[in-house]
């Protein structure tokens, strides 16, 4: 059975957040934006023709902020009957504002202001999560769902996040921000475990997807923006180029250790500057620290 699917934006202050709509006999929605996003999304669902109250199940691809913070108020808004599926090591972002605040320090607290960042943190997580609750389903690549004949399949795309999954239907692939490319706002890729990561691109890779969905406008190695909604001839070239740029950057992180200094990128100065990233690193979500602490662990044991 063919089904569409309609990109919804979700924009979040300096960021451009998507979810979608796969219009298949039971209705999903992909990903949420964040409290305020997510307020838009029923009345862009009526534009569709379709009703949020019709919605019966809500796919998270990863636990990040601004994909399932609005999950509880769409929840809600659904009469509580869709079922909302985030897979099973990213499901505490669901269930606890904390998780978010202690995985921004676990991953940079040290290289940021431990004690700014928490506060910010946990500002935000206030503000942008509009509820805690229990996912209905939680999901492992190999699973599959059944949108009222419609089989999606599950596919593990962990190093963003360690939980993260792809849901692929009828040659659609769901990506979330498992395809980086050269970054979103930041102009850095940004994933907590890079041979997890190139693993899963490697996987997404191998499914040669018709179409592919990015959960932003990544951005092409000369600065210009993907769309979200990738063709295959798109999504070729943003695989390769996100293979390639994970190369670089590991080359650029085995060639050049970390070592304090007093600019704004270290540890990482030298890696900076070899891949001529001049980017603003202390913006959160800090992609630039995130990867580069990632490395560390790959190459030198460090945490």
């Amino acid at each position: 059975m063919t089904v569409a699917v309609h990109p919804i934006a979700a924009p979040w202050g300096r960021f451009h957040l998507y979810s979608f709509l796969i219009d298949a006999p039971e209705l999903a929605l992909v990903d949420t934006g964040v409290t305020a996003s997510a307020a838009g999304v029923p009345a862009e669902l009526e534009r569709l023709g379709r009703r949020i109250e019709d919605v019966r199940w809500i796919l998270l691809t990863h636990g990040h902020i601004d994909h399932v913070g609005g999950a509880y108020a769409l929840w809600e808004a659904t009469g509580r009957r869709a079922q909302v599926v985030i897979g099973a090591d990213d499901a505490d972002f669901v269930r606890s504002r904390r998780a978010h605040v202690d995985e921004a320090l676990a991953l940079r607290g040290d290289l940021v202001g431990r004690e700014a960042l928490e506060a910010a943190k946990t500002a935000e997580a206030a503000e942008a999560i509009s509820g805690e609750f229990e996912p209905t389903r939680l999901v492992r690549g190999g699973d599959t769902l059944n949108l009222g004949g419609v089989t999606v399949e599950v596919h593990a795309v962990p190093g963003h996040t360690a939980g993260a999954v792809a849901y692929a239907v009828d040659g659609h692939v769901f990506a979330g921000d498992a395809v980086q490319c050269f970054g979103a706002a930041s102009g850095f890729p940004g994933y907590e475990d890079p041979d997890a990561y190139r693993s899963s691109l490697e996987r997404l890779s191998a499914l040669a997807p018709e179409h592919l969905y990015l959960g932003h406008p990544y951005h092409r190695a000369d600065g210009s923006a993907f769309p979200v909604a990738l063709d295959a001839a798109d999504t070729a070239e943003a695989l390769d180029g996100s293979l390639a740029r994970e190369a670089q950057i590991r080359g650029a992180a085995r060639l050049h250790p970390a070592g304090a200094s007093d600019s704004v990128y270290s540890p990482y100065a030298a890696v900076a500057a070899s891949l001529d990233y001049t980017g603003d690193p202390t913006l959160e979500p800090s992609p630039f620290f995130t990867t580069m602490r990632g490395y560390a662990a790959v190459h030198t044991g460090a945490s």
